[in-house]
Protein backbone atom coordinates (compact mmCIF):
# COMPACT_ATOMS: atom_id res chain seq x y z
CA UNK A 1 0.00 0.00 0.00
CA UNK A 2 0.84 3.11 -0.97
CA UNK A 3 1.49 6.10 2.03
CA UNK A 4 0.84 9.57 1.37
CA UNK A 5 4.08 10.94 1.05
CA UNK A 6 4.79 7.94 -1.45
CA UNK A 7 2.09 9.22 -3.49
CA UNK A 8 2.52 12.95 -3.41
CA UNK A 9 6.57 11.70 -4.47
CA UNK A 10 5.19 10.00 -7.16
CA UNK A 11 2.49 12.63 -8.24
CA UNK A 12 5.29 14.83 -7.76
CA UNK A 13 7.53 12.84 -10.31
CA UNK A 14 4.62 12.76 -13.36
CA UNK A 15 4.19 16.25 -12.73
CA UNK A 16 7.99 17.04 -13.91
CA UNK A 17 7.35 13.86 -16.62
CA UNK A 18 4.35 15.50 -18.40
CA UNK A 19 6.53 18.01 -20.87
CA UNK A 20 8.40 14.62 -21.52
CA UNK A 21 5.61 12.82 -22.05
CA UNK A 22 3.61 15.25 -24.18
CA UNK A 23 6.84 15.79 -26.26
CA UNK A 24 6.97 11.82 -26.70
CA UNK A 25 3.81 10.83 -26.79
CA UNK A 26 3.51 8.42 -29.97
CA UNK A 27 7.37 7.65 -30.10
CA UNK A 28 9.62 4.87 -30.18
CA UNK A 29 11.43 4.69 -26.90
CA UNK A 30 14.86 2.35 -26.69
CA UNK A 31 15.39 1.48 -23.11
CA UNK A 32 18.73 -0.55 -22.24
CA UNK A 33 18.46 -2.65 -19.50
CA UNK A 34 21.58 -3.99 -17.81
CA UNK A 35 22.61 -6.77 -16.62
CA UNK A 36 23.72 -5.36 -13.39
CA UNK A 37 21.03 -3.19 -12.87
CA UNK A 38 18.82 -6.82 -13.05
CA UNK A 39 20.73 -8.16 -9.67
CA UNK A 40 17.91 -6.06 -7.85
CA UNK A 41 14.75 -7.38 -7.48
CA UNK A 42 13.32 -3.95 -6.22
CA UNK A 43 14.94 -2.25 -8.91
CA UNK A 44 13.81 -4.98 -11.22
CA UNK A 45 10.04 -4.75 -10.33
CA UNK A 46 10.29 -0.59 -10.49
CA UNK A 47 11.80 -0.66 -13.85
CA UNK A 48 9.23 -2.74 -15.37
CA UNK A 49 6.64 -0.22 -13.53
CA UNK A 50 8.15 2.52 -14.81
CA UNK A 51 8.11 0.76 -18.77
CA UNK A 52 3.47 -0.17 -18.24
CA UNK A 53 3.56 3.39 -17.35
CA UNK A 54 5.28 4.57 -20.31
CA UNK A 55 3.29 2.05 -22.41
CA UNK A 56 0.23 3.78 -20.22
CA UNK A 57 1.01 7.16 -21.40
CA UNK A 58 1.36 6.85 -25.25
CA UNK A 59 5.05 5.71 -25.23
CA UNK A 60 6.11 2.91 -27.14
CA UNK A 61 8.79 1.61 -25.11
CA UNK A 62 11.32 -1.36 -26.66
CA UNK A 63 13.84 -2.88 -24.11
CA UNK A 64 16.61 -3.89 -25.25
CA UNK A 65 18.33 -5.97 -22.44
CA UNK A 66 21.85 -7.19 -21.06
CA UNK A 67 22.93 -10.03 -18.89
CA UNK A 68 26.90 -10.21 -18.18
CA UNK A 69 26.62 -10.94 -14.57
CA UNK A 70 24.22 -13.65 -14.72
CA UNK A 71 26.13 -15.02 -18.06
CA UNK A 72 28.98 -15.20 -15.76
CA UNK A 73 27.09 -16.80 -12.63
CA UNK A 74 25.98 -19.40 -14.99
CA UNK A 75 29.61 -20.34 -16.56
CA UNK A 76 30.95 -20.08 -13.05
CA UNK A 77 27.89 -23.10 -11.93
CA UNK A 78 28.95 -24.84 -14.72
CA UNK A 79 32.61 -24.62 -13.89
CA UNK A 80 33.68 -23.00 -16.66
CA UNK A 81 36.00 -19.97 -16.33
CA UNK A 82 35.40 -16.70 -17.65
CA UNK A 83 38.00 -14.67 -19.72
CA UNK A 84 37.94 -11.28 -20.65
CA UNK A 85 40.11 -9.60 -22.88
CA UNK A 86 40.52 -5.33 -22.80
CA UNK A 87 36.90 -5.59 -20.59
CA UNK A 88 35.31 -7.80 -23.29
CA UNK A 89 33.94 -11.63 -23.05
CA UNK A 90 36.12 -14.06 -24.92
CA UNK A 91 33.10 -16.18 -26.49
CA UNK A 92 33.83 -19.07 -27.77
CA UNK A 93 31.40 -21.91 -28.46
CA UNK A 94 30.29 -23.28 -25.33
CA UNK A 95 30.19 -19.55 -24.10
CA UNK A 96 27.90 -19.02 -26.74
CA UNK A 97 25.03 -21.68 -25.91
CA UNK A 98 25.14 -19.95 -22.19
CA UNK A 99 25.09 -16.73 -23.23
CA UNK A 100 21.91 -17.58 -25.46
CA UNK A 101 20.25 -19.75 -22.72
CA UNK A 102 20.65 -16.66 -20.53
CA UNK A 103 20.14 -13.99 -22.42
CA UNK A 104 17.30 -15.35 -23.94
CA UNK A 105 15.56 -18.31 -22.16
CA UNK A 106 15.98 -16.33 -18.33
CA UNK A 107 16.74 -13.09 -18.58
CA UNK A 108 14.31 -11.85 -21.18
CA UNK A 109 11.73 -14.32 -19.68
CA UNK A 110 12.22 -12.52 -16.10
CA UNK A 111 12.04 -9.16 -17.83
CA UNK A 112 8.66 -10.28 -19.98
CA UNK A 113 6.88 -11.55 -16.97
CA UNK A 114 7.44 -8.79 -14.70
CA UNK A 115 6.35 -6.51 -17.04
CA UNK A 116 3.26 -8.84 -17.95
CA UNK A 117 2.18 -8.90 -14.02
CA UNK A 118 0.44 -5.28 -15.19
CA UNK A 119 -1.41 -6.84 -18.22
CA UNK A 120 -0.27 -8.90 -21.47
CA UNK A 121 1.83 -6.39 -22.67
CA UNK A 122 5.63 -7.62 -22.94
CA UNK A 123 6.53 -10.01 -26.11
CA UNK A 124 10.36 -11.83 -25.84
CA UNK A 125 12.32 -11.70 -29.04
CA UNK A 126 16.05 -12.55 -29.88
CA UNK A 127 18.30 -10.52 -31.93
CA UNK A 128 18.47 -13.81 -34.03
CA UNK A 129 14.09 -13.90 -34.64
CA UNK A 130 13.70 -12.54 -38.20
CA UNK A 131 16.66 -11.30 -38.67
CA UNK A 132 16.59 -8.50 -36.47
CA UNK A 133 20.19 -8.34 -35.56
CA UNK A 134 22.89 -9.18 -38.61
CA UNK A 135 26.25 -9.06 -36.82
CA UNK A 136 29.54 -9.61 -37.84
CA UNK A 137 32.92 -10.66 -36.04
CA UNK A 138 34.28 -8.21 -34.05
CA UNK A 139 38.23 -9.99 -33.02
CA UNK A 140 39.09 -13.23 -33.82
CA UNK A 141 40.76 -13.70 -30.56
CA UNK A 142 37.55 -12.97 -29.09
CA UNK A 143 35.71 -15.91 -30.46
CA UNK A 144 32.03 -15.22 -31.08
CA UNK A 145 32.24 -11.45 -30.05
CA UNK A 146 31.01 -9.32 -32.88
CA UNK A 147 29.74 -5.92 -33.90
CA UNK A 148 26.03 -4.73 -35.53
CA UNK A 149 25.69 -4.73 -38.99
CA UNK A 150 22.49 -3.85 -39.17
CA UNK A 151 18.90 -4.08 -37.12
CA UNK A 152 16.08 -5.04 -38.98
CA UNK A 153 13.40 -3.50 -36.95
CA UNK A 154 10.14 -5.03 -39.12
CA UNK A 155 9.46 -7.85 -36.15
CA UNK A 156 9.50 -4.51 -33.72
CA UNK A 157 7.17 -2.75 -35.79
CA UNK A 158 4.89 -5.61 -36.23
CA UNK A 159 4.89 -5.90 -32.49
CA UNK A 160 4.60 -2.24 -31.49
CA UNK A 161 1.74 -2.07 -34.13
CA UNK A 162 -0.21 -4.57 -31.99
CA UNK A 163 0.47 -2.27 -28.90
CA UNK A 164 3.10 -4.74 -27.16
CA UNK A 165 6.39 -4.52 -25.33
CA UNK A 166 8.94 -6.00 -27.65
CA UNK A 167 12.25 -7.18 -25.05
CA UNK A 168 14.98 -7.76 -27.05
CA UNK A 169 17.46 -10.16 -26.12
CA UNK A 170 21.55 -8.97 -27.47
CA UNK A 171 22.12 -12.21 -29.82
CA UNK A 172 22.70 -11.83 -33.36
CA UNK A 173 23.73 -13.75 -35.91
CA UNK A 174 25.68 -13.24 -39.60
CA UNK A 175 24.44 -13.55 -42.72
CA UNK A 176 25.11 -17.60 -42.48
CA UNK A 177 23.17 -18.00 -39.44
CA UNK A 178 26.35 -18.11 -36.95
Amino acid sequence: MTTPAEAQQRAAVLIEALPYIQRFRGRVIVVKFGGNAMVDPALAETFAEDVVLMHSVGLRPVIVHGGGPQISELMKRLGKETEFRDGQRVTDAETVDIARMVLVGKVSREIVASINVHGPLAVGVSGEDAGLIEAEPRDPSLGFVGDVLSVNPAILERLLAEELIPVVSTIGSDASGQ
